[in-house]
């Protein structure tokens, strides 16, 4: 629940900046007073979510318009490719834990809106789960994980990590 109740609290920036301040493990507790151990700032800057990005990518290039599975009376909507289904699977959960926060189908058209059910979701499911279980069971349901249907899923999500990253790697140097 803390998961939950953070990540409706928290704004959903992936660019900003933090601190990490790193130790020798070989520092000498026993230094005196007076001499101050060495103390090095590093600054973090990649904050990407790249499984999120990749799931993006691979569901709807990143257009919050994209409408699929119109072969169904009502089909996957947004960035994510949310279904009628995980709307209401979320606002399930957001209810068990007693968020008064509730989801609209509309809300599939917003990318902010797409992003907060999938962490919603991701952390209720798959809190502990690796990168391949959460994306096999986006594309494939609770037990998507299992079915060979969504190995070719989790090979398209896996290229475009690699791609991200690369393309991260690239504008770095």
């Amino acid at each position: 629940m803390k998961h939950l109740l953070l990540l409706l609290m928290v704004p959903f920036t992936f660019s900003g900046e933090a601190e990490l301040i790193h130790y020798s493990p070989s520092l000498d507790l026993t230094t005196l007073p007076d001499e101050q151990p060495k103390i090095e700032v590093i600054e973090e800057k990649d904050h990407t979510d790249y499984l999120l990005e990749a799931l993006i990518q691979v569901e709807s290039q990143g257009n919050e318009n994209a409408v699929g599975d119109k072969h169904l009376s009502r089909p996957s909507i947004g960035v994510l490719q949310i279904r009628p289904i995980m709307v209401r699977e979320v606002n399930r959960i957001l209810k068990k834990h007693k968020v008064e926060k509730k989801y609209t189908l509309e809300d599939r058209y917003s990318r902010e809106k797409s992003i907060e059910m999938f962490y919603i979701w991701q952390a209720f499911h798959h809190a502990d789960d690796s990168n391949e279980v959460i994306a096999r069971c986006w594309n494939g349901g609770s037990k998507g994980w299992k079915r060979k249907s969504t190995l070719y899923y989790w090979s398209k999500v896996q290229i475009e990590i690699n791609n991200l990253k690369l393309q991260k790697l690239a504008n770095n140097e």
